[in-house]
């Protein structure tokens, strides 16, 4: 039970780092705030505070910031329709913008802790693709087919969401096979085709990493925190890219809160095992994850999410003129009943899952 409280506890943090980022934005804008509120459903609990009400709500998912005037036409001079269309782009981004922002944070703490798994070789296993295409100990992998590889998750990463694809990789190496500082690399390619393995189910090349290095000073550790927040992301993408090409299924792809907070239940078990350290290190790795994919669900133009609405401002930024609020409210009131059977089927499938 308290592993789960504690995975309800992480969501909630989420969410209110996302309603918050509208919250602020919308006060600084001089837009009337309604309501804010964590969770869905009746209200646990609740204060009010000038003209805004803070709620805590039953359901332990999801949150609101409800402004004034934000889905009709409203006289009031703090009414959300009646500001510029740069400050609704403002108050309407914040939420994504701000799960970045605490995705990176947490992204901080991981890589001052474990460092960053560099893309240079170890070795390739003998008749592997790799070995067949030249590559060696000690090649650095800077792409594949064009795709910028920072670590060698992205190799890993590629070659499950595209599997059986071709590959072209892009890699340094370095005079005598070890790297100096300020030494420099001769640039080379090959192109070789992935191996199914039987054992494993999956494409290989064959390729064999160092593991993770230490990162040296600040810069690095802006720079691989950054690249954590980036691979949350492309991972993300990549996912619904698979579903769409129908590579992978949509119930085993898709899991809901309730198959969210089962899985965090269990690695919190686990991180609280293992002691203080290891726990820091779950907690930061699963605020990185949902956290960046929560902001970036949020920004595809989905009628009745953030990315909806960016899109209808934008329109009306190009337009010049806002798309009628009767019609842009019956598109997003569509893709609220959509999201809501999707989210129904979400539940089932998880249930079904756990059973």
């Amino acid at each position: 039970m308290l592993n789960i409280l504690a995975a309800i506890l992480l969501f909630g943090v989420i969410v209110l780092v996302h309603e918050f980022g509208h919250f602020l934005l919308a006060k600084l804008n001089g837009i009337g705030v309604v309501e804010f509120s964590i969770g869905m459903g009746p209200r646990l609990f609740s204060f009010e505070r000038g003209e805004t009400r803070y709620s805590i709500k039953a359901l332990p998912f999801g949150g609101s910031c409800m402004m004034i005037g934000e889905d009709q036409e409203n006289p009031d001079p703090k009414a959300f329709n009646g500001k510029p269309v740069w400050s609704r782009i403002l108050v309407i981004a914040a939420g994504p913008v701000f799960n970045f922002i605490l995705a990176f944070l947490f992204a901080m703490v991981i890589v001052a802790q474990i460092g960053h798994d560099a893309p240079i070789l170890y070795g390739v296993s003998d008749g592997s693709p790799a070995q067949e295409a030249g590559l060696q100990a000690g090649d650095k992998l800077t792409r594949i087919n064009n795709r910028r590889i920072t670590a060698y998750r992205d190799v890993m990463l590629y070659t499950f969401t595209h599997p059986g694809d071709e590959i072209t990789i892009r890699y340094e190496r370095p005079p005598g096979g070890e790297w100096v500082a300020g030494g420099a690399a001769e640039k080379r390619s090959a192109t070789l085709m992935p191996a199914f393995d039987e054992t494993r189910q999956a494409y290989l090349l064959g390729v064999q990493f160092r593991g993770y290095e230490k990162i040296k000073g600040l810069g690095e550790l802006i720079h691989y925190s950054a690249y954590e927040v980036k691979y949350c992301v492309v991972s993300t993408l990549d996912s619904i890219g698979m579903m769409v090409r129908k590579k992978i299924k949509v119930d085993d792809a898709v899991t809901g809160p309730v198959g969210i907070v089962s899985m965090v239940g269990e690695t919190v078990q686990e991180g609280r095992e293992a002691g203080p350290r290891a726990m820091l290190l779950v907690i930061s790795n699963w605020i990185l994850l949902l956290s960046s994919s929560l902001g970036i669900m949020n920004l595809l133009p989905i009628p009745a999410l953030d990315g909806g609405r960016l899109l209808f401002l934008l329109i009306e930024l190009v337009r010049g003129k806002p798309v009628d609020p009767e019609k842009e409210g019956m598109v997003h009131m569509a893709g609220m009943i959509l999201l809501m059977t999707l989210m129904v089927f979400v539940l089932f499938n998880d249930i079904r899952k756990l059973m």
